[in-house]
């Protein structure tokens, strides 16, 4: 439910290059991207390859995989699905496109990752992650919401990685789960995770910002099942989401349809929680006849959540203030990003298009600037 952007800043010989798509026809996009890749990479090998692509490609996320890596022979690509693309100053919310960021990182080790559920079992799988550490690395994910219990997940490597850092995003343009696309290389998922360990002389740097504020009061998940929350405190999720409606003014109310999201405590022993306490998700729907309301996460009983309210002028500000303390305390600009913003932002949000994406280029310059406009963040304290 932010906006969350990756930089990396490093000596001139790390490479960073991208390119974007409008084409409907992702045999055709795919070649124009790999062809415009190619001709401002040169002759360098490309170690890393990132590709977000609309729901528009999603039936067709094998053939990019495939091809990308025919053509780019990245030795890792990640990938997926979004709501919506970001590319440079742009981003393209209902239109289809798709965009590729890559990067020539040279004595960087890469790791890739992938992480399956298992939701009958509920057993988390991490086959070919590294043996738990103490050395730094930096780890990008990106997460299908609707099968990824992310807060678990993070504490999970907050364990076994505790000098690690972690960000990225979830997947978007799916409804259910099943819809979203991961990408890993040449292979292609409907859930889980996919991400890439980072270890060695790079510098990665994130900024996030939230621009929302916790309203009413905050409730214990007393029954849930996946992305749907049943009881909130013991009552039913839509009554407790019904009486936050009916507490707000007029102006509020409106805004509100559009601007309402769920917030999931990340640290359960604090006694006091703000903004930043809590990892906010959208809320996606309803079940009339069964009383739930449906986030764009896995939920499990137990958590602490409130709801939350956000508006674009404490969104717009927060961003400009995060992203102008970070150029002030860093020399150089970043050689390359990644920005990931939710879909709850954009336009019907900010009443005018590009405000993220533009936000980034005024504040830290035109670097080359890629993601689908997901759920949410990832977010690792």
């Amino acid at each position: 439910m932010t906006s969350h952007s990756t930089g990396t800043t490093a000596p001139a010989t790390l490479r960073f290059a991208s390119a974007v798509s409008r084409k409907t026809d992702t045999e055709a996009a795919i070649r124009d991207l790999a062809d415009a890749i190619l001709m401002q990479i040169g002759m360098a090998s490309i170690d890393l390859a990132f590709v977000f692509f609309s729901a528009h490609h999603a039936t067709k996320a094998s053939m990019i995989s495939a091809m990308l890596q025919r053509e780019l022979r990245a030795k890792v690509c990640l990938g997926c699905s979004g709501e919506g693309i970001i590319a440079g100053s742009e981003e393209i919310e209902t239109a289809a496109a798709l965009t590729v960021l890559v990067a020539c990182l040279p004595d960087v080790k890469l790791t890739p990752l992938q992480i399956s559920v298992s939701q009958l079992q509920d057993q988390i799988r991490m086959p070919g992650w590294p043996e738990p550490g103490l050395e730094d690395s930096t780890f990008l994910l990106l997460a299908d919401p609707f099968s990824t219990p992310m807060q678990e997940i993070l504490s999970l490597m907050n364990d076994r990685y505790p000098h690690g850092k972690a960000g990225g995003g979830l997947a978007g343009g799916g409804q259910d789960s099943g819809e979203n696309r991961l990408l890993l290389n040449d292979q292609c998922f409907d859930g889980g995770m996919v991400g890439v360990q980072l270890t060695g002389p790079i510098a990665v740097r994130t900024v996030t910002s939230q621009g929302c504020r916790p309203i009413g009061e905050r409730f214990v998940v007393t029954r849930a099942e996946q992305n749907l929350i049943y009881e909130l405190g013991g009552v039913s999720a839509l009554k407790r989401l019904q009486d936050i409606f009916e507490s707000m003014g007029g102006t509020q109310r409106r805004d509100a349809h559009r601007a309402l999201h769920l917030g999931i405590v990340i640290d359960e022993h604090g006694s006091h929680f703000e903004s930043g306490d809590f990892l906010v998700r959208n809320l996606i729907g309803a079940d009339q006849q069964a009383g739930a309301v449906a986030i764009g996460d896995v939920v499990q009983e137990g958590q602490t959540v409130q709801f939350h309210l956000r508006d674009a002028k404490s969104a717009s500000d927060d961003l400009h203030f995060r992203l102008a303390a970070d150029r002030a305390k860093h020399q150089s600009p970043p050689l390359g990003a990644l920005l990931f913003s939710c879909c709850g932002r954009g336009e019907g949000l900010f009443g005018q298009p590009h405000h993220d994406s533009g936000a980034v280029q005024e504040r830290l310059g035109p670097i080359p600037s890629r993601h689908a406009v997901s759920g949410s963040r990832c977010r690792r304290e």
